[in-house]
């Protein structure tokens, strides 16, 4: 479609405040739309941002600000000087009149020609009110008036914009993250620097530390500590080990990595990311549509309430002064800016929002429906005890399970590797491995035969157990238990469970704080299992057992019974349940195109503080809508009166207008730094960890 080209000073293009809206906030694509009787109602703008990549938009932007900001102050010089020579030549004269009128025209120029414009492209963006008023004034002789109303109004253009880009940063900072740069590795091991847009997966790519990783990829080589925060909004450092993955965009702190490459450009988290966010901010309200349906009835109102004030008074400043001041900026203003800037701190966070609808529904939730595996648990295997049989030490007992297990993929082999790392063990290599799937792993290790498995594993293979403890861990409460022998000689055990989330307590008490009244968890594993994770969460109504299918009909009675539900999973094995829920929020979503795709809203972290902050983040993002809203609609109507009773003048309307439009800015910006806690109470976590990365 092609951009019609607001108001601007000569070259300055980026600056106009398209209907004194939102085009402070990103670059605005306009879809005309007509009512049901073929009238045009008011372009919808829809916020967005360019495709950045070669600087365009950020260059642009800063450049049309510029000459704006060039041109407002050249005539305000004129103004000025209108002044002195009113002083010095006396009122009325040649001098005065000349420059005051030339600032007039330079000021109003760009107001009326836009205004003009939007007409013969039948659209209505209400500030055709400023446009006829500075008309007005211009032709009643009113030649100073008119020039500081538009100076006003073009200033008020002008200090928006740069306020509300820096509503922008956080989203706007993404699309410089990833690098235009990569060093790409060749067969015999050489380097070769090239453009990020020619990679392509399976390439091998090499990034030192202080480096942005150019792509997603798997860990091939090296150990280095990554920050994830652009992605998951977590400002703790993660350890990057080899068969691990990483995302494009994050940070590269401590040591080299060689990254097989998986995904590259607009198919990376970032890129989509990016994509979403972008989508988002096309999305609307539904308050935002009332306001679009009667918003076509506004300016003839206005003109209509001029006309009869003209009519009655005879006084056509006063009409013109109903003009300026009704000028709905701050009325405008008053949705788009909060939702960016709610879009933008939950975006820093980690927490991605394809529909702005959906954010105002997740301060509306009563019910929580949430999954257990991978949602309130880890979804990992952790090792929980170690007990090793006489004249076997701990170190020895996790050293030979450990070491056993190097070669499996299996989630306890990982938990024991993780341990053994922690320790800081150094494992012999096994050699002669055979796993058999579901009962243990068989190797040679330092010329020893080594079992690590299941009691009927190593009973199978005529090892005798009875010399070691009863580990009184049961399976069906979650517990696995694995036995550990040596050359036919049990070693020992070592016990394993899947942890409750430590945050997920603290998480469902704020909840219940908030007002969310039912919480219910669902989860395809035993009774005793759910009780015990059940427990230790707070929770008390569980469903255990539960088929995907279950899990769908169990949302949909919540929903019959009143309830606004939201729903919690990893967005895979529970979708069904995600796309019942009148909102569905995915956990751990970072790397997951699944989770992505199935929810209404994604955590790309695995922190569940984050379902609080959201609910919190939607109701005062509410709010502060309300409260502007409140505040747009009382200003036009007391001004109304005041211009109407000839309480003010034109110029003072324009201060005023001037001053309301950025309260209404201002306060919208509050919601940019909204939930700066959780990023403090992560840096206090760092702090207090003794284990810290220290790589």
């Amino acid at each position: 479609m092609d951009r019609p080209q607001p108001r601007c000073f000569p070259q300055a293009q980026g600056t106009s405040r398209d209907r004194c809206t939102t085009e402070m906030i990103g670059d605005v694509e306009r879809d005309e739309e007509t009512d049901t009787e073929g009238q045009p109602t008011m372009a919808h703008e829809h916020l967005h941002l360019k495709d950045p990549n070669h600087g365009e938009y950020t260059h642009g932007k800063q450049m049309g600000v510029s000459l704006a900001l060039l041109g407002t102050l050249a005539g305000g010089v004129l103004l000025i000087n209108s002044g002195i020579a009113k002083y010095v030549y006396g009122e009325g004269s040649f001098n005065t009149d000349f420059l005051a009128m030339a600032a007039a025209v330079l000021l109003g120029a760009p107001i009326v020609i836009h205004a003009v414009g939007s007409l013969i492209r039948r659209e209505s963006h209400m500030d055709e009110l400023v446009a006829l008023a500075i008309v007005a004034a211009l032709a009643t002789g009113e030649y100073v008036a008119a020039g500081v109303v538009a100076f006003f109004m073009l200033l008020s253009e002008l200090v928006e914009t740069r306020t509300a880009m820096g509503a922008r940063a956080s989203i706007e900072s993404l699309i410089r993250l990833t690098p235009t740069r990569a060093n790409l590795l060749s067969a015999d091991g050489s380097e070769t620097e090239v453009k990020v847009s020619t990679l392509k997966a399976g390439d091998r790519i090499r990034v030192r530390p202080g480096d942005n990783i150019p792509a997603d990829g798997e860990v091939v080589d090296g150990l280095s500590a990554v920050n994830e925060a652009t992605i998951t909004g977590e400002s703790l450092p993660v350890d990057r080990l080899p068969g691990q993955q990483v995302f494009a965009g994050t940070s590269n702190l401590t040591g080299m990595l060689d990254i097989k490459v998986t995904k590259a450009g607009g198919d990376t988290t970032l890129g989509k990311v990016q994509s979403l966010i972008m989508q988002a901010e096309q999305t609307k309200i539904p308050i935002m549509r009332i306001i679009d349906q009667y918003v076509k009835w506004y300016t003839p109102t206005i003109l209509m309430v001029a006309a009869i004030v003209w009519f009655f008074t005879h006084d056509i400043s006063r009409a013109i002064t109903i003009l300026v001041i009704s000028c709905p900026c701050a009325l405008i203003l008053a949705t788009p800016t909060a939702m960016v800037a709610a879009i933008s701190a939950s975006a820093r966070l980690g927490i991605l929002i394809k529909n702005v609808a959906d954010l105002e529904i997740a301060g509306k939730i009563t019910a929580l429906v949430f999954d257990k595996t991978g949602t309130v648990t880890t979804g990992r295997l952790y090792v929980t005890k170690l007990t090793p049989a006489g004249g076997t030490e701990p170190g020895q007992l996790l050293a030979a399970a450990a070491a056993a297990e190097q070669m499996s993929k299996h989630p306890a082999a990982r938990a024991l590797h993780e341990v053994a790392r922690d320790a800081r063990l150094t494992l012999p290599t096994a050699q002669e491995f055979h796993e058999a799937p579901g009962k243990g792993v068989t190797a040679v290790v330092d010329g020893a035969t080594v079992r690590v498995g299941r009691d009927s594993f190593l009973r199978e293979h005529g090892i005798d157990l009875a010399g070691v403890p009863d580990p009184a861990l049961h399976e069906e409460q979650g517990f696995s238990t694995l036995y550990v022998s040596r050359d036919n000689r049990c070693i020992g055990w070592i016990g394993m469970q899947d942890k409750t989330r430590p945050e997920a307590r603290h998480a469902v008490d704020e909840l219940l704080q908030l007002g969310v009244k039912r919480m219910t968890m669902l989860t395809g594993d035993r009774d005793e299992v759910a009780n015990r994770v059940a427990a230790e969460l707070g929770c008390t109504d569980v469903k255990a057992n539960c088929l995907p299918t279950d899990k769908l009909d169990i949302v949909e009675h919540i929903k019959r019974q009143g309830h606004t539900v939201a729903v919690v999973g990893d967005g895979i094995n529970d979708a069904p349940a995600l796309a019942a829920g009148d909102l569905g929020i995915a956990m751990g979503a970072a790397g997951s195109d699944v989770a992505i795709n199935s929810a209404s809203i994604a955590l790309m972290s695995d922190d569940l503080k984050r379902l609080p902050f959201l609910v919190r983040l939607s109701r005062k993002t509410r709010s502060v809508i309300m409260a502007n809203l409140f505040f747009g609609v009382l200003f036009i109507v007391l001004g109304i009166v005041a211009a109407s009773a000839a309480w003010v003048s034109a110029v003072v309307a324009a201060v005023l207008h001037f001053m309301g439009s950025l309260i209404v800015v201002f306060n919208s910006a509050r919601l940019v730094r909204y939930g700066e806690e959780l990023d403090v109470d992560a840096r206090h976590a760092v702090a207090g960890r003794p284990d810290a990365v220290r790589r």
